[in-house]
């Protein structure tokens, strides 16, 4: 039979995007002929995986062909290397070529948007491989696909209000269904990682597996609680938590002592893909799609006032936010919060002139 081809574009190839077939794994490890799944990878790694506006058309596009793809059973969605999954949109190029420019951040969120539809509208189960940070925009397109397996060293979370934006991605949206009001408030409001032990505890993935090994042997994280009890004084629930002074100085040591081994995270991703093959697929297709419901009609009701907003703030808050952290040095990376809210009230309005005064200062010049 001469099948017809619905793909968008045959032939694609866009700096930063990596798309790779992988043949089917059984449980023994054996290759099975005739079925693969396909391999969205982010391969930025340089700058932590953050998305161009090329690699947000590299992410459409490869979610359209890999749903035409009649052999392959299942989507990873992934990054490069060790370090993160994805921390959001490219903050040099927002910086550098957004902030200020209202009209051509609303274009760019219209592919942002069409990157995060795509995912929902796989007809491939996507499974989101988290081999490091997943932050920000990364964590709007994760949470996006169907499956979360992360390795325990990755951490989760936001940095709109911090950094002259909000989380209306996809993390307004999606997060209350992951985890509840409460959590997605604190996640999205205060821009305080969680560990994926906490992320786990809360709903947020599907799996963890360890990543650090030491002396040839796995063991969990060790900058977190990862012993699942409650503290007995207070009721609290820790696991997941981080460890402080001296318990967390002994853990930096032991993590500087170890290597990152991905393989017990891509163990579980290639039998998470195994599961899914072993499915009547139209079922399977059918099931996915009926769940995705429940983030589809949270998502399509404010995708697009979302990106109108999100355009206007680039010439104010956005605009700051997104340069301090391009120009900052290590962690003065931030405007400066309470002289911005004191010029406000002055009734300062946005423009030049405030903008340099909240900015990080460079080293030697004086506020």
């Amino acid at each position: 039979m001469e099948w017809k081809n619905h793909d968008l574009a045959s032939e694609f190839s866009f700096e930063g995007i990596r798309y790779e077939t992988r043949p089917l794994k059984t449980p023994d490890g054996r290759e099975d002929t005739g079925l693969h799944s396909t391999w969205i990878i982010l391969d930025n790694e340089k700058q932590l995986n953050s998305y161009t506006t090329d690699m947000v058309k590299g992410v459409i596009l490869g979610m359209r062909k890999a749903s035409n793809d009649r052999s392959c059973t299942a989507v990873v969605f992934t990054g490069a290397g060790n370090r993160a999954f994805c921390t959001g949109g490219n903050t040099k190029e927002y910086a550098e070529y957004y902030a200020g420019n209202p009209e051509e951040y609303r274009q760019y969120m219209r592919l942002f948007n069409d990157m995060v539809s795509a995912i929902l509208h796989c007809d491939k189960p996507v499974i989101c491989r988290v081999n490091g940070m997943r932050i920000g925009g990364g964590q709007e397109i994760g949470m996006a696909c169907d499956f979360t397996i992360a390795q325990d060293l990755a951490r989760f979370g936001q940095a709109g209000p911090k950094h002259g934006s909000a989380p209306d991605g996809g993390s307004t949206d999606f997060l209350p269904l992951y985890v509840g009001i409460e959590a997605a408030m604190e996640s999205c409001v205060l821009c305080e990682p969680w560990s994926a032990h906490k992320a786990s505890r809360l709903g947020l993935t599907t799996r963890i597996t360890p990543a650090l090994q030491i002396d040839g042997a796995f063991v969990p994280n060790p900058l977190v609680i990862t012993d699942r009890w409650v503290e007995p004084s207070s009721g609290e629930i820790v696991y997941g938590e981080p460890k402080s002074g001296k318990d967390l100085a002994e853990a930096k040591e032991l993590l500087k002592s170890g290597t990152i081994n991905l393989k017990k995270l891509d163990d579980a991703v290639e039998e998470m893909i195994w599961k899914l093959t072993n499915t009547v697929p139209g079922c399977l297709s059918k099931t996915i799609e009926s769940i995705r419901k429940h983030k589809l009609s949270h998502w399509d009701q404010n995708r697009e006032t979302n990106r109108a907003w999100l355009a206007l703030n680039m010439m104010t808050e956005g605009r700051a936010g997104f340069r301090a952290f391009n120009e900052g040095v290590g962690k003065n990376r931030e405007v400066d919060f309470l002289r911005l809210r004191k010029l406000l009230a002055e009734g300062k309005t946005w423009g030049d002139e405030l903008l340099e005064e909240v900015l990080p200062k460079k080293e030697g010049v004086a506020s």
